[in-house]
């Protein structure tokens, strides 16, 4: 890809005689797919192709922004580095890694930026967080120019700036940052509330830059040697990591990606696994469904316990299940839709009129208003993953059995109420049918634990109830002159959750109508390889883009149908959405392939893997047979 020079405003100019791919639009924003993920398991960052530090917030994940020019070129913060004449770029992660390799092609030279979140190294002392980018001339010379832009809390702070020895320092209130740079040109404030600097990088010659944090206590003074110490501990540690990986199928690249992503998205100090990095991504340009997806949403929590067993993760499986059970504590019976990452559920949503939102995608939202919903489906997915969890571990602890049998007593006597659904609709609760079927796999699993001992019996009550649901289902639910189920009985519509009811076992994948509701989903929300939720109203106005996840749950429910072919056709189609270094965001449109919404997407690389697993298994039962 050809980009001209940089402007540090973000403006472009043409080179003479060559013609540049648009890598911005002209008011500053990269696309979606053009950004890859890099992170240390407290937070992350994301990295455009021309090397901008486009969204990183600090200390933690769920934290306010420090660079936010992905929702507000102008006022949001970004750490820029590029070329300062026209280039050609490429990047990929280093093998099984986590660490962001860009190289800069220019008509007299090209260079390697390396970009990473490091990682602590033994006993030497080292920064709350730290972004460590490192350039190396591999030919020729290559004049650079980068640019710091520190924009704390969402660019709402007044960001200071000034020298502490040879380091800069930019704070606001309890929050620094410091920038330690080596052969990278002279720091020099660039207006009141920048630094930028530029440099010529020869063959063979190396350049580091260094951005540290601190919240509420010190600042550590990063030196040189020591950075490029945690960096080569981090380059070393994510193929370690990722070689604990177990999948033996045909798409291992996207396979272990996706659980690289994973892992990018556990907060490591707790276990929990945040849905999306990213905050008020939209769901479709210039609409108003923007949301905040930093938090840890009970929904994902089956899926995720079957990914990480599935591929032998057993650490962040383990983390993860007391991570959901403990943070449950605060509510229990009643299970609480999404949790921060420290297990409090404080998410009140709030607008922020200062930020533009994503090419004008407004209004830019923090926190989560769906903290406040009734979502019935939860319960399924939770005791789904308490079942898996029981299966791989063989136990549950006295306590823990006790709190699991009283949520199936909850599920019991809540089933009846309506609620928000898996889509978390802002139009008026419904009965929603994806809602009552997953209530019905909560009871049929605390029965099934009940059965072996793991949790007190109360088993002819849960069932009782549970044939009750499969009544209600199996009777309002279901629409003759659609041959499908209906996302509600006073919504006869076709919703794509309903392909859960396969991947959960509500039924048996090859029932007769599960195949018919699978083959009305097909027909009226399918485009191309890829599967809207539904086309009704949802109480938020806009358009939506095809949702991801739904499209690999097609996939995942063909191949539990035996319909092999059709699943790895559509696998192989779906593979190839993905951006250059494999991430996918949350929904696409299907017409011009723009990734939509939060990025990268948790529940999109979570049905990759176990879509990619249903096959593999299929495969190999289909083998043995």
């Amino acid at each position: 890809m050809i980009h001209s020079a940089a402007d540090p405003t973000g403006a472009r100019s043409r080179p003479e005689g060559r013609i540049p791919v648009v890598l911005r639009t002209a008011d500053g924003y990269a696309p979606i797919r053009d950004y890859a993920l890099i992170g240390d398991g407290r937070t992350s960052a994301l990295v455009a192709r021309d090397g901008s530090v486009d969204w990183l917030c600090l200390p933690n994940v769920d934290s306010p922004s420090v660079f936010a020019r992905i929702l507000d070129p102008g006022r949001g913060g970004s750490f820029q580095l590029e070329p300062t004449v026209p280039y050609e770029s490429s990047r990929r992660y280093l093998p099984g890694s986590n660490v962001l390799e860009t190289i800069f092609k220019t008509a007299d030279g090209s260079v390697r930026l390396t970009d990473a979140m490091t990682l602590s190294h033994g006993d030497h002392l080292s920064p709350l967080r730290e972004l460590c980018r490192k350039v190396e001339g591999l030919g020729g010379a290559v004049p650079l120019r980068w640019r710091l832009e520190p924009r704390f809390d969402y660019g709402r702070g007044r960001t200071r700036i000034g020298r502490r020895g040879v380091h800069w320092v930019a704070d606001h209130g309890s929050e620094a940052v410091t920038l330690g740079a080596w052969e990278a040109g002279e720091p020099t404030l660039d207006g009141d509330d920048a630094l930028a600097g530029e440099f010529r990088l020869e063959q063979g010659r190396s350049a580091v830059l260094s951005l540290a944090s601190a919240h509420r206590q010190p600042l550590v003074l990063p030196g040189r040697d020591d950075t490029e110490l945690r960096l080569e501990h981090t380059i070393q540690f994510w193929p370690e990591w990722s070689s604990q990986c177990r999948y033996a199928g045909t798409w291992p690249e996207a396979v272990l990606r996706s659980a690289l992503v994973l892992k990018l998205l556990v907060f490591a100090p707790s276990g929990a696994i945040v849905a999306a990095p990213t905050a008020s991504l939209p769901e479709w340009i210039g609409g108003g469904r923007n949301w905040d997806y930093r938090f840890n949403w009970l929904r994902d929590a089956s899926w995720t316990l079957d990914a990480l067993i599935r591929l032998g993760l057993d650490d962040e499986a383990h983390a993860f299940f007391w991570w959901l059970m403990h943070a449950s504590r605060l509510t229990q019976p009643r299970l609480q839709i999404l949790y921060r990452v420290d297990g409090s559920n404080r998410a009140k949503e709030f607008e922020l009129p200062e930020l533009l939102g994503y090419r004008g995608s407004a209004p830019v939202r923090i926190g989560n208003g769906a903290v406040d919903q009734v979502q019935l489906d939860v319960y399924g997915a939770v005791f789904e993953a308490i079942w898996l969890y029981a299966e791989h571990a063989g136990h549950l602890d006295g306590e823990t059995g006790r709190e699991v049998a009283k949520i199936a007593d909850y599920v019991s006597e809540h089933w009846r109420d309506r609620d928000s659904g898996i889509w978390e609709v802002r139009s008026e609760t419904a009965h929603f049918t994806q809602s009552k079927a997953l209530c019905w796999v909560a009871l049929e699993r605390a029965s099934a634990l009940a059965e072996r001992g793991l949790i007190p019996d109360r088993s002819e009550r849960w069932r009782a109830e549970a044939d009750q649901i499969r009544a209600f289902v199996e009777v309002e639910c279901w629409s003759a002159e659609k041959r499908s189920y209906v996302r509600a009985p006073d919504l006869q519509e076709i919703d794509a959750s309903l392909l859960t009811l396969a991947t959960l076992s509500y039924d048996f994948p090859v029932s007769e109508r599960l195949q018919a509701t699978i083959e009305a989903i097909r027909r009226e929300l399918q485009e191309g390889p890829f599967v809207y939720r539904y086309r009704g109203e949802d109480g938020v106005q806009g358009d939506q883009g095809a949702f991801l996840a739904c499209s690999f749950w097609l996939v995942d429910a063909l191949a539990r149908q035996g319909k092999l072919a059709e699943a790895g056709s559509l696998m192989d189609e779906l593979v190839a959405a993905a951006n250059d270094v494999g991430l996918y965001s949350e929904e696409i449109d299907p017409a011009s392939r723009e990734l939509l919404g939060n990025f990268p997407q948790g529940l999109t690389h979570l049905a990759l893997i176990n879509a990619a697993i249903s096959i593999a298994d299929a495969s190999s039962e289909g083998d043995a047979a």
